[in-house]
């Protein structure tokens, strides 16, 4: 496969990622990083880091609106729900079990 069609066949695949999220806003952030490890906020992180490679200025809010489909204090006001301490607590253990991996 050829460099082009690899880029836009990845393009795609995020788009498709970002839609299937916006329309699971059932699926908590806390929930995403519990099971996968990153969530909404990672995915706008790494959108404003790709940008800044490329030498574009997006800053975190936009970064944030762009993969949230609002801004994302629209989002966290309509749909984020308040975290379980259980969830907390699985969030806190693997913060504490990366922590101490080596790197």
């Amino acid at each position: 496969m050829d460099e082009p069609t690899r880029t836009e066949i990845e393009a795609a695949v995020l788009r498709r990622l970002l839609k299937h999220l916006r329309e699971r806003t059932d699926v908590q952030n806390i929930e995403l990083m519990n099971l996968a490890g990153f969530c909404r906020n990672c995915l706008s992180k790494w959108y404003r880091a790709a940008a800044e490679e490329r030498d574009l200025d997006i800053d975190y809010d936009a970064a944030r609106e762009i993969v949230y489909g609002m801004p994302y204090a629209q989002w966290k006001e309509r749909y984020q729900r308040e975290a379980t301490p259980e969830q907390q607590a699985a969030f806190a253990a693997a913060s504490r079990s990366s922590e101490n991996e080596p790197a």
